[in-house]
């Protein structure tokens, strides 16, 4: 019996490409970011990878990145579904901003601070730590009891909701996570074992 859990980060984004804090605005894809879709349902395939179902965020780029997915690995109309306890990191004021703007306006180290500790929020918005609050419950909840009893699951999100889970699942620290760079539409497998522990992990791409 597989018990197969797939993450993947969207692809490139609009906001990606600006250099912007996108947090819970919704730009969609760049043409690179399709690509980068495109190319992670081609290494799935490549696998030989069918799913059960697939799970995503509220925001289109990750829902884009899903149904690319999706349609290369031949289940366009699986059924997935889609809760905002997925979305990216709310980045509070600093949605929107250059992130150069961000370091001018409140100085490179508090800048790296918000983006880079763990439980540390910027105004208005949330840390990694909160990011997990809502995420995590969704995923005990909804996700891993799929897995468990052997069924294979798509996530494509965003890089902070996919770090609070990896965190879960590897058992990392805070400062691990944060530590730990996740590639637009690289997919990440994880193989379980039947009491919830990790039988493989393979990167692709």
């Amino acid at each position: 019996m597989s018990r197969l859990l797939v993450l993947v980060r969207h692809g490139q984004s609009e906001w990606n490409l600006l250099n912007l804090f996108t947090g819970w605005k919704d730009p969609d894809l760049t043409a690179q970011g399709v690509k980068e879709a495109t190319a992670a349902g081609q290494s799935l395939k490549g696998l030989g990878l069918k799913f059960d179902i697939a799970y995503t965020s509220a925001l289109t780029r990750a829902q884009h990145t899903c149904r690319i997915i999706l349609g290369e690995v031949g289940q366009p109309d699986l059924k997935t579904i889609r809760d905002q306890a997925l979305n990216e990191r709310d980045y509070g004021e600093l949605t929107g901003l250059n992130k150069d703007e961000a370091r001018k306006k409140w100085g490179d180290e508090q800048v790296h601070v918000w983006r880079r500790s763990y439980d540390v929020p910027p105004p208005g918005g949330e840390s990694l730590k909160t990011t997990g609050d809502r995420t995590l419950p969704y995923y005990h909840k909804e996700i891993l009891p799929r897995v468990l009893k052997g069924e294979n699951v798509l996530v494509a999100a965003h890089g902070n909701s996919l770090r609070s889970i990896i965190k879960d699942i590897e058992k990392l620290t805070g400062d691990e996570i944060v530590a730990r760079e996740l590639a637009t539409g690289v997919p990440i497998v994880y193989e379980f074992n039947e009491d919830g522990s990790i039988k493989s992990k393979k990167t692709l791409g």
